[in-house]
């Protein structure tokens, strides 16, 4: 067994550069459903604090705090949104988690939101999911400044991931 680091372990400052097919530079967008446009953007501003804007009579854009935002499109919900393919909204701390899933259901009627998950940790953050009247799957988690970007730093964790023992060591305290 040899002791070179490979790409998959090597820190993202030490892996070499990938040429890709195609010339990307940014994560634009991703599509939500909805079966209301305007129940829908009551919900994403009144409740979580989305910015919203009308693109068409079938369509609106949201966002928070960045770049990215969501395509919302009026479509026919044939179902859950897979809980795996979830929406994650960051806030300050795990009390402000707290805060919110009590919000989550004590609102819930108002909202049409069900599947309110109790908080807990979860790959490494403390969080809890709940479903929308679209059916869309949200998760409220307390991350550091800048999400996630705390994981890049790390470079590929192949084989580990959040189940290492020095996963929680390394992320960046609230």
């Amino acid at each position: 067994m040899s002791d070179a680091v490979t790409r998959d372990d090597a820190p993202a400052e030490q892996r070499p550069k990938v040429t890709s097919a195609i010339k990307s530079r940014f994560i634009s967008h991703g599509t939500l459903a909805s079966a209301d446009l305007e129940k829908t953007r009551d919900f994403y501003e009144q409740f979580l604090g989305l910015e919203v804007t009308r693109t068409s009579k079938i369509s609106m854009m949201v966002r928070l705090g960045g770049k990215h935002v969501y395509a919302v499109v009026k479509s026919r919900i044939d179902g859950p949104q897979p809980r795996l393919n979830h929406n994650g909204i960051d806030v300050e701390s795990n009390v402000d988690v707290d805060d919110a899933y009590r919000t989550c259901k004590e609102q819930a009627q108002t909202w049409g939101l069900h599947e309110i998950e109790e908080p807990t940790v979860r790959h490494g953050t403390y969080s809890f999911t709940f479903r929308d009247m679209d059916q869309n799957c949200w998760e409220i988690l307390s991350n550091p400044e800048g999400g996630y970007t705390w994981i890049f730093e790390q470079g590929d964790l192949s084989g580990k991931g959040h189940w290492d023992k020095d996963f929680l060591a390394k992320r960046p305290q609230n």
